[in-house]
């Protein structure tokens, strides 16, 4: 049996893939949640409280749908190797006990290389959360790129896009954890090699909104050296919106002086947008009406 053809069939094919021994057989029990401790090395370090709290709600309902899985570290204590995120829900919702696959593994090292390709795995890491765990399976277990992206089934590529995330400064790699940035902009960073000159564009970003083609244009004029990148600007930069925005302020006392109520503009980088014409009730709102039909009537 190939390593890639163990990945994707579950945890005993990952235990057979990291090539240690076990002992005893994959079981599936309820446990005490009293007696279960969460995994130092859960990669992921932030849990929605909105989400958990929908899920809480979900498991009072419908109880625990997917066990989680368990390792025994003694005779009445147990360790999550995977699904802390429905542990942390169960708690909320107040169970007593959890359904849980218990495996009992004599290897720690296997262990936690299991618990982080099995999160890894999962959808709901942020991408500086994944990142950090590629980062320690490649320190802890000695592994190449290539290494692991065998055991974790993603392409190389992949892998070595996340792990650049890390060379990105500290500020910016949270605004990616708390999903502030995207990793599409943060990719477009990391084309400019001066921690600083990241910083000037990351503050760029978040003053004026840029979409990941805008920062794109800002990298390749900072890298040929055509424009200095405190004078970089683009379409949607601050004089122009400046000029919209008077025009947009004009717009508003025009038409709020011809239908006596405060009208809003409200508009996008391409152009699009909406007016707002608020009543203060019925009467207000049958006068606005009447202006419309008058001018209909022209």
């Amino acid at each position: 049996m190939s390593k890639k053809s163990a990945l994707g069939r579950g945890l005993s094919a990952l235990i057979e893939t990291v090539e240690v021994s076990t002992s005893g057989s994959l079981s599936m029990s309820e446990i005490e949640i009293a007696n279960i401790e969460a995994n130092p090395n859960q990669p992921r370090t932030v849990f929605d409280e909105e989400a958990l709290a929908e899920l809480a709600a979900s498991i009072e309902q419908l109880g625990v749908i997917q066990p989680i899985t368990l390792r025994k570290v003694s005779d009445n204590k147990y360790q999550i190797i995977s699904g802390e995120r429905r542990f942390r829900a169960s708690k909320m919702a107040g169970l007593q006990s959890i359904p849980a696959y218990v495996k009992e593994v004599s290897d720690d090292a296997a262990v936690e290389m299991m618990a982080l390709i099995e999160n890894i795995q999962r959808e709901d890491l942020n991408a500086i959360e994944i990142a950090l765990s590629f980062q320690k399976l490649i320190d802890e277990f000695t592994l190449t790129q290539d290494q692991l992206s065998e055991k974790v089934g993603k392409k190389r590529a992949t892998i070595s896009n996340y792990l650049r995330l890390l060379r990105l400064p500290a500020v910016v790699q949270i605004a990616v954890q708390n999903k502030d940035l995207s990793m599409g902009h943060a990719r477009a960073l990391l084309a400019v090699e001066d921690a600083e000159t990241q910083l000037l564009v990351f503050e760029q970003i978040t003053q004026d909104g840029l979409s990941v083609r805008n920062v794109e244009e800002i990298v390749k004029n900072i890298n040929t050296g055509e424009i200095p990148v405190e004078e970089v600007k683009v379409e949607n930069n601050t004089a122009s919106k400046s000029e919209d925005n008077e025009i947009f302020d004009l717009m508003e006392k025009k038409l709020s002086s011809f239908f006596k109520t405060k009208v809003q503009f409200s508009a996008n980088e391409k152009g699009k947008g909406k007016i707002t014409i608020p009543f203060s009730s019925e009467e207000d709102m049958e006068r606005i009406i009447e202006i419309f039909d008058s001018l209909s009537d022209k």
